[in-house]
């Protein structure tokens, strides 16, 4: 995956944009929802979501288990939630909320990459993964997420 590249997920929700927002920026709560990420925690004194914040991610993805440290870069309640994963591959992850007609959101959760991916990350997605279009599996696994924020915020709404 080359510097530039894209990707993007939909899912209009049955819930106010704020009570939204709330639930995906609470990192902590991302292993409920992520099909790659199992756990984040707030670092270096951070207790929330605020730009500049930054927080431990775990991932897991078949035998392979890395963590990452990102920086919140946008923290607007209600309408964006965003934070960059350093390092190679280094990514901007976005969420972006709009409220709808009906009250609820349209929610987009999106990535771009800052950075090439590393070969061998590509080559370990495509061989050791069986991973051969790495954007349309973050696609999935975005819409995944997406859908199971979802059913959280409308379980509770």
């Amino acid at each position: 995956m080359k510097r530039g590249t894209t990707g993007e997920a939909r899912v209009h929700i049955s819930a106010p944009p704020e009570k939204v927002y709330d639930l995906v920026s609470d990192v902590t709560r991302m292993g409920e929802w992520s099909p790659e990420t199992v756990k984040c925690e707030w670092i270096d004194g951070a207790t929330g979501p605020a730009v500049g914040a930054r927080f431990k991610g775990s991932n897991k993805r078949g035998l392979f288990r890395w963590s990452t440290k990102p920086e919140v870069v946008a923290a607007d309640p209600g309408r964006e939630f965003a934070f960059i994963t350093p390092g190679s591959g280094s990514t901007k992850w976005t969420y972006h909320f709009e409220a709808s007609a009906d009250g609820g959101t349209d929610a987009t959760e999106s990535f771009e990459l800052l950075a090439d991916m590393p070969q061998y990350i590509v080559l370990a997605d495509r061989y050791l993964l069986g991973i051969k279009d790495r954007t349309a599996d973050l696609e999935q696994a975005m819409q995944q997420t997406l859908e199971r924020i979802k059913r959280a915020a409308e379980g509770s709404a």
